[in-house]
């Protein structure tokens, strides 16, 4: 098995990159998530899934092991193929699986392409109490880490918006759902929340500073109780952008 990468990215498509690893150019079928962290030309490091078929070999990326890892649990289950487990890592991370299917929210599971009723009924059954319980990470597996340390100095709107563009979404309508989803992601960034990553939408807009009457608290405007930018993770960005535009 492939378990990781590490290489200059020579290009990223909207479903994958090649990433040259000893003057080897690998095609990599990525998540959204680590497509928007990939940069053409720079160096990155993406764990790996190799899948093997009598007709392909095909090698998916992801942005840490833990999302490797859930990618690979989930095939376990009847009707799950890779492609159907990268889109429901394409909308939920790792952990918002997790409490869906611990939860049973069939509602949240159907809203991945591929899923309907019956297939998120199994997908519980089978699953639930395997993919373990929210918020575990394997050690090792950094928070909020990504593939392309080197893209932190680029701002987090850029990130999704080139992750959206890549994955076949017009600039215009990329601008259009951050805008949607900006205020909510960055008042849970400044309060240390997660929106976006599989919880209710507006349950973040409605927080301590709603009514006005905490000066001290996070500010309405996205800024930090320190007087920086929050820090917006974002894979959970461009997850909640996916949705916006679903819906569109």
């Amino acid at each position: 098995m492939i378990a990781h990468l590490d290489g200059k990215v020579c290009s990223v498509a909207p479903d994958g990159a090649v990433i040259d690893v000893g003057g080897v150019g690998l095609l990599v079928q990525c998540t959204p998530g680590t497509l928007a962290r990939l940069r053409a030309g720079e160096r990155a490091r993406v764990a790996t899934s190799l899948v093997v078929r009598e007709d392909a070999l095909t090698l998916y990326g992801f942005a840490g092991d833990d999302e490797r890892n859930t990618f690979e649990l989930l095939q376990t289950a009847s009707g799950v193929g890779p492609r159907l487990a990268l889109a429901m890592l394409a909308v939920f991370s790792p952990d918002a699986l997790r409490r869906a299917v611990a939860a049973e929210d069939l509602a949240a599971l159907t809203t991945v392409p591929g899923i309907g009723r019956k297939g998120a009924q199994r997908i519980v059954l089978e699953l639930a109490g395997r993919l373990g319980s929210p918020g575990e990470m394997p050690s090792g597996d950094a928070a909020g880490g990504g593939p392309a340390v080197a893209g932190r100095a680029v701002s987090w709107r850029d990130q999704v918006r080139a992750g959206l563009v890549n994955l076949g979404w017009q600039a215009r309508d990329a601008e259009l759902a951050i805008a949607a989803v900006e205020p909510e992601l960055l008042a849970a960034a400044a309060s240390g929340g997660a929106a976006g990553d599989g919880a209710p939408e507006g349950s973040a807009s409605n927080g301590t500073e709603s009514n006005g009457t905490e000066s001290n608290g996070p500010a309405s405007n996205g800024t930090a109780s320190n007087g920086m930018a929050p820090d917006v993770d974002v894979a959970t960005a461009l997850r909640a952008a996916l949705r916006v535009l679903g819906r569109a």
